[in-house]
């Protein structure tokens, strides 16, 4: 994993325990943010490791039901297509929990930890502007009626490609990836083209914090 990559993610949690109206939070706040948030990380590695042994017994039921109860082929044939997706999220989950506490170990670095605050004093300092880029990079829709985790990852691609130097494919390619992970099926499409609009209306990077 790389820490930028770690430090981003970070901030998307952190960032759901921010005012809707922030005022200027103290460093000392946002710190507690990003501990909380590695908390929430923990907890759904727990949450992600029952839910996979759920499914995989559920799988397991379901084969068997297709030797011992299926009254037809067709019926039989789809116990096995349901167990076998059943094991397929079983494994995308263990995949999960097995990768976060790696991302938990990493996101104490001190780089990472640096990284993340940047991230959050960024938009925290300079939320109005981001959200007017955003408003006008959007084709008849509305930041404010987007789920909070598609605004939150729109936000941070948008303080990095403004403020903190990060080049727009990266912060594109970035946004893309996280709201893959966390966002709907439609979401990571959707912060793509808006994305690529702002990156469209950028005009030479002389925008200060």
């Amino acid at each position: 994993m790389q820490p930028r990559r770690i430090a981003r993610e970070l901030a998307l949690l952190s960032q759901s325990q921010l005012s809707a109206n922030p005022e200027k939070v103290q460093q000392q706040k946002l710190e507690d943010f990003v501990v909380a948030a590695v908390r929430t990380l923990t907890s759904e590695s727990h949450d992600a490791l029952e839910t996979s042994s759920a499914e995989l017994k559920r799988g397991s039921d379901r084969l068997m039901g297709s030797v011992l109860h299926a009254s037809t082929v067709e019926s039989a044939r789809a116990m096995v297509y349901e167990a076998i997706e059943l094991t397929q999220s079983a494994i995308n989950r263990l995949a999960m929990a097995v990768e976060i506490p790696e991302f938990i170990q990493l996101s104490n670095r001190k780089e990472v930890r640096a990284h993340t605050l940047e991230i959050l004093s960024c938009i925290n300092a300079n939320r109005s502007a981001i959200d007017e880029v955003l408003n006008k990079s959007m084709v008849d829709w509305q930041l404010n009626r987007l789920p909070r985790i598609d605004r939150d990852i729109l936000r941070i691609a948008v303080a990095e490609m403004y403020y903190l130097g990060i080049p727009a494919k990266v912060a594109i390619n970035e946004a893309v990836e996280m709201a893959k992970r966390y966002s709907g099926d439609e979401g990571y499409r959707f912060i793509n083209g808006v994305l690529r609009r702002v990156s469209e209306n950028m005009k030479e990077p002389t925008a200060s914090q």
